[in-house]
């Protein structure tokens, strides 16, 4: 078992030739007491659900309360323009992202990755990264298991709930949780996605949790979007050898700092941010009526 990002990746080296996916799927089954077949079994399944929302997603559909949908379509029909001022690497893990995210601001079945409302990051990076690196059935469940184990710690030593440490905690570990699984996909080492983590979150650090109306949509939806390229953007400088000059652990320990720290209106509770502007007050009239 690890605690910290550090043993994360002393262990994955010493242990494991440097493959965190295997260290991780080693802990599920200590944890857990279930089979190495079952929990594959358990992840695939996590992973079927991830690429069936992205394509769901890709709907011009409202939402029931009518503040979010078809934006993932409309990023989609610019991306086929060609006309583009960004990536498309970058663009399609943007449009994914709002689709997952539309698709649970709708009902849709989506994987909490770590949460419903940072569902879109995950699927969206890895769906791009099926497309950039051809990856195998085998390394899209490593890429999940490698996410999952530097989850683990993140959510251990400070937080994924919004309610708890702000979005900073929900759309940044997600973000966080998809820069390191995509340097591995990428032949990157455990220690150079530990730098990816630590470049997303020092990003996000203070992002508060806003929800207009109490609703996982506004912004929710585009902090997804966002969080998915700033997760391309880290593992591409850690890739590229920069590292962090703060510990990756110790920018985790000041996530948690920080979001202990945030007033409880910046905590889900939809009483400060965008949720207490003017606009935002009068969708929540609008949908709810007089509160």
């Amino acid at each position: 078992m690890f605690y910290t990002i550090k043993e994360l990746v002393e262990q994955a080296e010493q242990n494991y030739q440097g493959n965190v996916a295997d260290l991780m799927i080693s802990t599920e089954v200590e944890l857990t007491g279930r089979s190495r077949e079952e929990i594959l079994s358990i992840m695939s399944r996590n992973l079927q659900v991830m690429k069936d929302s992205v394509k769901e997603g890709l709907t011009p559909t409202k939402s029931i309360s009518g503040l979010t949908g078809g934006d993932a379509v409309k990023m989609d029909t610019y991306i086929q323009s060609g006309k583009t001022l960004s990536d498309t690497t970058i663009l399609s893990a943007v449009r994914n992202a709002m689709a997952v995210n539309e698709l649970n601001a709708k009902m849709g079945l989506v994987c909490a990755t770590p949460t419903a409302g940072s569902a879109g990051c995950l699927p969206a990076v890895l769906s791009t990264a099926i497309n950039k690196l051809h990856l195998s059935d085998k390394e899209q469940l490593d890429f999940l298991f490698t996410a999952g184990a530097f989850g683990l710690v993140i959510g251990n030593n400070a937080s994924i709930s919004g309610a708890e440490g702000g979005c900073q905690a929900e759309v940044g570990s997600a973000s966080a949780m998809a820069a390191a699984a995509v340097v591995m996909a990428a032949g990157g080492t455990a220690f150079q996605a530990s730098q990816a983590i630590a470049f997303v979150i020092k990003n996000m650090l203070g992002l508060i949790c806003d929800p207009v109306a109490g609703l996982v949509e506004v912004p929710c939806v585009k902090r997804n979007a966002l969080g998915s390229s700033f997760a391309l953007i880290a593992a591409d400088m850690a890739l590229a050898g920069i590292n962090s000059q703060i510990p990756v652990d110790e920018v985790i320990d000041a996530m948690y700092q920080v979001g202990s720290s945030l007033p409880t209106a910046f905590r889900e509770t939809a009483e400060g941010g965008l949720a207490a502007t003017p606009t935002g007050r009068q969708y929540s009239k609008e949908i709810f009526g007089e509160i």
